[in-house]
């Protein structure tokens, strides 16, 4: 069995499945915005982790980061920031995700290449 080379991959896959049933545990399933925002940015988030944890490569890390940030502007990108249950799921989440993404690129030598580029000059 292949060694896991991220153990953020998983739990970034943990928060997108946390996404997808969020509406109905927080009770937002009503707001159709934050409930289809949810829903489908929790199954991109599965998909990315999945795909980072069986074929590890940092354009995954990178949509992980990029689903993270649209999580925390969502709310008022998409107008249910009146919502608070679903304004701070998304907020709080996505600032989770977009940290975990960010310390897997900035940790990993494989990866933070670009990082070394840019600071070297």
């Amino acid at each position: 069995m292949k060694q896991l080379k991220h153990w953020q991959d998983p739990l970034n896959g943990l928060l997108g499945v946390w996404m997808l049933l969020s509406p109905w545990a927080l009770g937002f399933q009503g707001t159709t915005m934050a409930m289809a925002n949810a829903c489908i940015i929790g199954l991109a988030l599965i998909a990315t982790a999945l795909g980072a944890i069986f074929v590890p490569r940092a354009w995954e890390e990178w949509t992980e980061a990029a689903l993270g940030l649209w999580l925390v502007i969502s709310p008022w990108a998409l107008g249910f920031n009146t919502h608070y249950q679903a304004t701070m799921n998304a907020v709080v989440s996505g600032m989770v995700i977009l940290v975990l993404a960010l310390w897997t690129l900035m940790t990993d030598k494989d990866y933070n290449g670009w990082l070394r580029h840019w600071t070297a000059h």
